[in-house]
């Protein structure tokens, strides 16, 4: 299987080339349990944003030990996951649409996605491709806002993306002043950023008192 040699951090093919980009996905664990522990989600629709939050963890940890690009799909694919899943859960637990009705969240985020490719080849490392994820948190929080419902944790999430996906873009070009590279600290914010956003979702749900 091909080797992905995406990071600065990285400098051959060995399981521990990366210890910084590995370990720090333990911010994503972290994150997980604190949501589970402290805020118990009551419905099931939101007990899988800690369990998706955690899968983000570790397959983001698979991938930068084994390296491989079986494992940067895993990486890519749960990040998306838990994406396209937060979507459909605003839109049931804070814009009041039935399930069904809230699926329509997903055609809607790939449409921008797509809209938004030729802006995101122009960022370095494939950074590009979290425009869209960003540009939709700036669109959830001001809806919540608008709506007057839970809405700082959505916009400080926002704010804290725009550092992290900073960071990220920055791993490569500066590589050979700061030879760990920034790519660590992205994952510790996102981190965050993930947890604030599943926070929101669940304090709404106490609100709204149904499961």
């Amino acid at each position: 299987m091909d080797h992905v040699d995406a990071y600065c951090e990285r400098l051959d093919a060995s399981f521990w080339a990366e210890p910084l980009n590995a370990v720090s996905n333990l911010a994503f664990l972290i994150a997980a349990v604190l949501l589970w522990v402290l805020y118990r989600p009551a419905s099931r629709s939101l007990r899988a944003l800690p369990v998706l939050l955690a899968l983000v963890g570790l397959a983001s940890f698979a991938f930068h030990t084994l390296a491989t690009t079986l494992t940067s799909a895993g990486d890519v694919g749960f990040i998306g996951v838990f994406v396209v899943w937060y979507l459909v859960c605003f839109g049931h637990w804070f814009g009041g649409l039935s399930w069904p009705k809230a699926w329509w969240a997903v055609p809607a985020f790939a449409l921008v996605y797509g809209a938004m490719l030729p802006l995101a080849e122009a960022f370095p490392g494939g950074s590009g491709g979290y425009l869209a994820p960003w540009l939709a948190l700036v669109v959830v929080a001001v809806v919540a806002a608008v709506r007057r419902l839970p809405w700082h944790d959505l916009a400080v999430a926002a704010g804290i993306f725009v550092v992290s996906l900073t960071l990220r873009t920055l791993d490569q070009p500066l590589c050979g002043d700061w030879p760990s590279g920034t790519h660590y600290a992205w994952h510790t914010l996102n981190a965050v950023v993930l947890f604030l956003v599943a926070r929101a979702a669940i304090r709404r749900e106490r609100e709204v008192g149904r499961p």
